[in-house]
Order: structure tokens, then C-alpha cells, then sequence
């Protein structure tokens, strides 16, 4: 399979969420957006077992972000990709994090970026192809239909 960066956009309403050692974290409603890498073994299948577990939401949440992914009041909506074999996904994390405020050390615990989780009041989109196409990738979009997240979307 092709290796690769992606995003995973949230939507979600104000809710707390326990989050694995970062405890309790508050999140605002409105739209999130997790910045991955896709590198490893099985390179953009990673971005299928994201998908799945919002799905099913049948494991135990292993990753910072599976904690949302498996949390009801969040909903995929969509995700965006690229296929690289360099490591940008922490460009593509400080990219996105000009245009809002990202949750504190989410996602990044193997780098030293503030977060690889960041906050929009409205829908994101254009501004994470522009991030994507910013760093000289053809960002895909995937469409997700997952079950609705309780709370007022």
C-alpha cells in the first residue's frame, strides 16, 4: 500500500473526553482535525483502521486520536490524504496550526510539536488542501459516513 500523511476531520459538540495519560481534556464544538502519518507498515491502511474503529468503535483505544475515534460525540466527516514517503506531517501539523488553536501535546508524543490536533469553528477544508497543496502534495478526499455523534451537530 502506498505510504503517506493524512487528516482526519472531527465534528463535534463542547464535551469532555478522557484522553489516555493527557487525563480530561475539554473540547470545544465545532471542528477538529488530527494530523497522522501514514509511513509505517501498510503505509494508507492506517487511515482504513481509523475509519473502522469510528465505525464499530469495538477496540480499545490504543492512540491519542483513538479516543475520539471510538468517543460517540465525534463524528468523522471526512478525511484528506496525500501519498509521500517523506516525513511532513509535522510541516503539515504547523501548517494548519496558523489558522487555530491546536489541543495541547495530542498526537505528538514521538515529536515536539505542540499538537497534531487543531480546532476550527467552521468547516475547515479548503484551508487543509491549501496546507497539503503547500507543501507540493495532491491531496485526496474521503468521504466518511459514520454513525452521528449525540449533542446538537
Amino acid at each position: 500500500m502506498d505510504k503517506g500523511i493524512y487528516c482526519l476531520v472531527f465534528k463535534n459538540p463542547a464535551c469532555t473526553v478522557r484522553i489516555g495519560a493527557l487525563g480530561s481534556l475539554p473540547f470545544v464544538a465545532g471542528w477538529h482535525c488530527y494530523t497522522g502519518s501514514a509511513l509505517g507498515p501498510g503505509g494508507l491502511l492506517r487511515l482504513e483502521r481509523h475509519l473502522y474503529l469510528a465505525t464499530h468503535r469495538d477496540r480499545r483505544p490504543t492512540w491519542h486520536v483513538d479516543y475520539l475515534l471510538t468517543d460517540p460525540r465525534f463524528r468523522v466527516a471526512y478525511a484528506v490524504y496525500a501519498q509521500t514517503q517523506e516525513r511532513l506531517e509535522c510541516q503539515l501539523a504547523a501548517a494548519l496550526a496558523r489558522g487555530g488553536p491546536g489541543v495541547e501535546k495530542f498526537g505528538c508524543s514521538d515529536c515536539n510539536c505542540p499538537s497534531h490536533l487543531l480546532y476550527w469553528s467552521r468547516e475547515p477544508q479548503a484551508e487543509i488542501v491549501a496546507a497539503f497543496a503547500g507543501l507540493g502534495l495532491t491531496p485526496g478526499i474521503k468521504t466518511i459516513i459514520t454513525t452521528k455523534a449525540k449533542g446538537n451537530l
